[in-house]
């Protein structure tokens, strides 16, 4: 957002009208990836921080160096932040930008998946454990080996499987690992390797995970999401076709995949029969937030659904300076999720 843009902006008038406000305002946060575990909610979310990295398509400002674990008694109580639960510098193989996290429980044991560049300046995903679901979390000496790109989430189905949807576009760097292997060709622009506007639209990744939850079971496979002709959708297709953060629920037997369209701003929503897909796109689970990105999760707590998300309306409009936030959410008897306004009256610009 332009200086002169943010200047236009009544950003009293959002917050008044916001649906839910930020759960805390000591530090920013991002990406909120909310558990339910022992009846307790547990969010595991990036650090925002001003690091005075230029703005780029790329995501250079996106700079965070650490992760925190917030917890609430409910969606409606205040939030406690239990502090530093992982830094980059904990990280052997991570040089920087520990971006979006997720986590889950196995056998009273607590796994913090994360993505982090590594010193060649390749997206990999780590994985971190620890005994509580607060950290802090110990890192293994090495990423998922063949993993890639950004925004890991593990998904524990009813079998007891765990699988792990990952990638984002642009500076997710998924575009360049079309061909199987990381391109590392000139030039670096995030648009130079994506498909054509009339070519299938590039899809997240999913993999079952082994038994330990530190590797990959299986090669991971295309999230393909198809129309209602049954149809890939396109790459041009950008107000429904996949950019980032994937994220898997269940509900009445059914696998809801949800996403971010990215430079769209909407987080979409995709219905499909297996963990594996394809899913048939279903709608838009919430419209543009303040603020260029827009990421989220989805839980259910004591039989109501919420949706956990974040915009940039505490440090008034700035991109890499967000707050995470929770509204319920609802599904209408077909088992379609109703689309949330952020702002009771009001449109983001976007």
């Amino acid at each position: 957002m332009s200086a002169a843009g943010k200047q236009e902006i009544n950003f009293k008038a959002f917050n008044d009208s916001a649906i839910s406000q930020p759960l805390i305002k000591h530090m920013y946060t991002a990406d909120p990836s909310a558990h339910v575990f022992d009846g307790r909610i547990y969010i595991y979310l990036s650090h925002d921080i001003d690091a005075g990295n230029a703005f780029d398509d790329l995501g250079s400002h996106f700079a965070m160096e650490d992760y925190h674990v917030i917890s609430m008694d409910t969606p409606g109580s205040q939030a406690t932040d239990h502090g530093r639960a992982l830094h980059v510098n904990d990280v052997p193989w991570a040089a920087k930008q520990m971006w979006a996290p997720d986590a889950q429980e196995k056998d009273g044991r607590y796994y913090l998946f994360f993505p982090a560049k590594d010193h060649d300046g390749i997206f990999r995903i780590g994985v971190a454990v620890s005994d509580q679901p607060t950290g802090p979390f110990i890192p293994q000496p090495q990423p998922i080996e063949n993993s890639f790109s950004i925004d890991p989430a593990v998904f524990k189905d009813d079998d007891g499987s765990y699988y792990m949807y990952f990638g984002g576009i642009w500076g997710g760097q998924l575009q360049r690992w079309r061909s199987g292997s990381f391109n590392a060709a000139e030039p670096q622009s995030p648009f130079a390797h994506l498909p054509a506007n009339d070519e299938p639209a590039l899809c997240a990744k999913v993999a079952k995970l082994t038994n330990d939850l530190f590797s990959f079971a299986e090669e991971p496979t295309d999230v393909l999401i198809i129309d209602e002709h049954g149809k890939p959708l396109l790459q041009g297709d950008t107000e429904r076709r996949f950019f980032e953060a994937s994220w898997m629920h269940k509900y009445n037997g059914k696998y809801y995949f949800s996403y971010s369209t990215g430079d769209t701003h909407f987080i979409c929503y995709a219905i499909g029969d297996n963990p594996y897909g394809p899913f048939t796109y279903a709608g838009r689970v919430l419209n543009p937030v303040l603020g260029w990105t827009s990421h989220h999760s989805i839980i259910m707590f004591n039989g109501e659904w919420y949706l956990f998300y974040h915009d940039s309306s505490l440090s008034e409009g700035v991109t890499h300076l967000r707050s995470i936030k929770v509204a319920k959410m609802e599904y209408d008897g077909h088992g379609m999720i109703q689309t949330l306004e952020p702002y009771n009256g009001l449109s983001a610009p976007v």
